[in-house]
């Protein structure tokens, strides 16, 4: 016997090839996503706020939606607790994903507080990803790890650049954390309900912008979802509702223990 064909045979090299993979994908993404600090760092000095505080709101905040929704109220001319309060309605997604994760990662302890720290969008994406509970954990740790790297460096470079920067608009940094928050949500309108709930959200933002203060138009956007939420769900087929097509087969072509499908709609 060959030491390739013996290599092939052993299940441990693939699933080590695997984790292996996960974890360089972790690294594309924190490098991806660690850009996008350039823009916040440079719109949060450039919104009234030192070196010092940009830095301690990334450090301690990391989750990027609630960032840009902080400097934007503030930026605009809001109240620092409606800042708050727009910022703590987006990061509300992230207690979900902890929730979803809880099984597979550490709960207490150093490790413990870590994980709470680096639950966001893409840690709890890549970690689900994962069909082994080693594969869920490497997804979520290297995400994690190498966004909140990134993020922090990058966020940095913008907010010593942004000092210099007299408009982030004419440099397209403005239009840089519309694109974070539009690829963001793009993923996740996969249902007419969904994208019906986001065109409402929108309108409903643009029609209260010009008559509520700053950060309140991105709450009453977000009681949209809310009222969406408690509504009786629409009766679907029993086929719809249970996944399968006319034939008794998934209509995602995975078998009937519905893993795949658990995955699926974990990553939504």
């Amino acid at each position: 016997m060959t030491t390739s064909s013996t290599t092939a045979a052993d299940p441990g090299a693939g699933s080590a090839e695997r984790l292996r993979s996960i974890r360089r994908t972790g690294l594309s993404i924190g490098v991806a996503t660690g850009l996008y600090g350039i823009s916040f760092g440079a719109l949060a000095t450039a919104s009234g706020l030192d070196v010092g505080q940009a830095m301690v709101l990334s450090l301690v905040m990391f989750t990027g939606g609630s960032q840009f929704a902080f400097i934007g109220v503030v930026g605009g001319g809001g109240s620092a607790l409606g800042a708050a309060l727009a910022s703590v309605l987006l990061g509300v997604r992230n207690t979900l994903y902890g929730l979803i994760l809880a099984p597979s990662l550490p709960r207490g302890g150093v490790r413990g507080l870590a994980r709470a720290q680096l639950t966001i969008d893409e840690s709890a994406a890549l970690a689900a990803s994962g069909t082994t509970t080693a594969e869920r954990r490497a997804g979520f740790w290297s995400a994690g790890v190498w966004v909140y790297v990134f993020w922090n460096l990058f966020s940095l470079l913008g907010a010593l650049a942004g000092q210099y920067v007299a408009d982030p608009a004419a440099w397209g940094l403005d239009a840089a954390a519309a694109a974070a928050f539009i690829a963001l949500l793009w993923p996740r309108l996969r249902s007419l309900d969904a994208v019906a709930i986001a065109v409402v959200a929108a309108f409903v933002a643009l029609v209260t912008t010009p008559a509520l203060p700053a950060g309140l138009p991105v709450l009453a956007a977000a009681l949209v979802a809310v009222v969406a939420g408690v509504l009786p769900a629409r009766r679907r087929p029993a086929s719809e509702r249970s996944g399968k097509g006319e034939h008794g087969a998934d209509e995602d072509g995975t078998d009937e223990d519905g893993t795949a499908h658990e995955a699926r709609e974990e990553r939504g």
